[in-house]
């Protein structure tokens, strides 16, 4: 069962993300920008109907949204709105947007631990809703440890994707008690509220996923400038493996990092789901 957001219009995200994902893979499939009129008729809806489900989702118009997933707006984005690192590093964790206000507990697991593979450990999960559609959580008592969307991939996949990280782990279905990290996770809870976090890495990978917290919501980067960050230049692949290791991509926003040529590289959970990641975010950041 799913854990449904206390919020009334992070619901309909949710419900409406459904029509976004066809859309967005109708836009993906063709050269050519797509009428308000032609998008509606594949949709199965009126332009009207179909302009205010979508606007209410990402905030702009259909037109607006499918330049925020083309290409250039990638490469505009990496030109006009980031650099290096250097600027949202001084700040810390401490920006305006809501990963930001996350709190983080890190915890580097040892080679004995990562050879225990979770034994002993409880880990208690539950589905909810999010803006991208139905989400995996999973948390132990010191905090949420992973995350998975089942848009693309599915819901025994996105199960499957998680248990294996800890194989010798006892799991409970249990979305009462990690239902309030979850709301202040996804922005629903007190503005004073930490979520905490119950990750385990390498010191390598921990940089790595610190250096992502500090990228604002609505921008991006490349693996290059992050290695930069952490004073790694040259482990660049090694920055793309420890991004692709995230257990709780979204929170952690991995789908924030480009190829240097601007292309949006792999995603975890494919492609469209991270054009609509950086759209959703371009679009907030734009109304903000």
């Amino acid at each position: 069962m799913i854990q449904m957001m206390q919020n009334p219009d992070e619901t309909q995200n949710t419900y409406h993300y459904g029509v976004i994902a066809r859309a967005i893979a109708l836009i993906d499939s063709v050269e050519e920008p797509l009428s308000l009129e032609a998008l509606a008729a594949e949709m199965g809806m009126s332009a009207a109907h179909f302009q205010r489900v979508f606007s209410m989702w990402a905030g702009v118009s259909p037109k607006r949204y499918q330049q925020y997933l083309t290409l250039g707006h990638a490469k505009s984005l990496l030109r006009s709105q980031f650099t290096t690192l250097e600027a949202a590093h001084s700040s810390g964790l401490s920006g305006t947007g809501r990963l930001h206000d996350l709190f983080v507990r890190w915890e580097a697991m040892s080679p004995g631990d990562f050879a225990r593979g979770g034994s002993g450990l409880q880990i208690d999960w539950g589905w909810f809703d999010s803006p991208f559609g139905p989400v995996l959580v999973m948390g132990t008592q010191k905090g949420i440890c992973g995350l998975s969307l089942a848009a693309e991939m599915g819901e025994q996949a996105a199960m499957e994707d998680l248990r294996k990280r800890w194989p010798a782990a006892t799991f409970r279905e249990n979305p009462e008690r990690i239902n309030p990290w979850v709301q202040t996770a996804f922005g629903q809870g007190s503005k004073n509220e930490k979520a905490p976090l119950y990750l385990t890495g390498a010191p390598f990978q921990i940089k790595v996923w610190e250096a992502l917290l500090r990228l604002p919501e609505g921008q991006v980067t490349t693996y290059g400038a992050i290695a930069e960050s952490i004073g790694n230049p040259k482990a660049v692949r090694a920055v793309g493996t420890a991004v692709g290791r995230n257990p709780i991509g979204y929170l952690i926003p991995c789908h924030r990092v480009l190829r240097k040529s601007g292309g949006l590289g792999g995603y975890h959970w494919g492609l469209p789901m991270k054009r609509a990641m950086l759209g959703y975010e371009a679009a907030r950041a734009e109304n903000r």
